[in-house]
């Protein structure tokens, strides 16, 4: 069975190197629906609890939330950079506050202190799916990936390759045994 839950991301972006409109730095709003298979824990009946979903996931999504992404190589990169150091912005404002833990893996490196996501690829609906599994596939065990983005979406299916251990009273996965949010330890 799933459990499935829903963000909705705002972003700018921009399609370096494409021949159309999508060339120019425009925004949208994304959906980013998350699908986590797994058993029924009997206690809860239910396969995680979606706000635990949303907890787990948003803790990276929302580096992309109010974000800008450019490619690594787009040449606004720098020119945006410069004008964020220039505004005094580039290392954070205090009214940035809704920031996540900085990361970096093959597809992209988040920066936020200034909004910003550099990714390897364009970002594009299918780029988006490929960067959150990468992030997400060791805290939830993914079984169904889709983004929408305008009139753009895609999906990827997973096959799930674990069990997470979920405690029987909250149902939100265990740490070393323990609950976090309940403090239940596992005999």
């Amino acid at each position: 069975m799933r459990s499935i839950t829903t963000f909705d991301l705002q972003y700018a972006h921009r399609f370096y190197r494409f021949q159309g409109e999508a060339q120019y730095l425009h925004g949208h709003t994304g959906r980013l629906t998350i699908e986590v298979e797994d058993s029924i824990e009997p206690g809860v009946n239910m396969v995680f609890p979606c706000n635990e979903i949303q907890k787990v996931a948003w803790d990276v999504l929302k580096n992309f939330d109010h974000a800008l992404i450019l490619r690594e190589d787009d040449p606004l990169l720098p020119a945006i950079l410069a004008v964020y150091e220039k505004q005094g912005i580039k290392n954070g404002a205090p009214s940035n506050k809704m920031k996540g833990a900085a990361f970096k893996t093959g597809l992209a490196t988040a920066y936020p202190d200034c909004r910003l996501v550099v990714t390897k690829e364009t970002m594009t609906v299918e780029g988006m799916i490929k960067i959150v599994y990468e992030l997400l596939k060791d805290k939830l065990n993914i079984a169904k990936l889709t983004f929408t983005s305008g009139v753009n979406a895609a999906t990827q299916e997973y096959t799930p390759v674990k069990s997470i251990d979920r405690c029987p009273l909250c149902g939100v996965a265990l740490v070393d045994g323990v609950c976090p949010k309940c403090g239940y330890r596992k005999k």
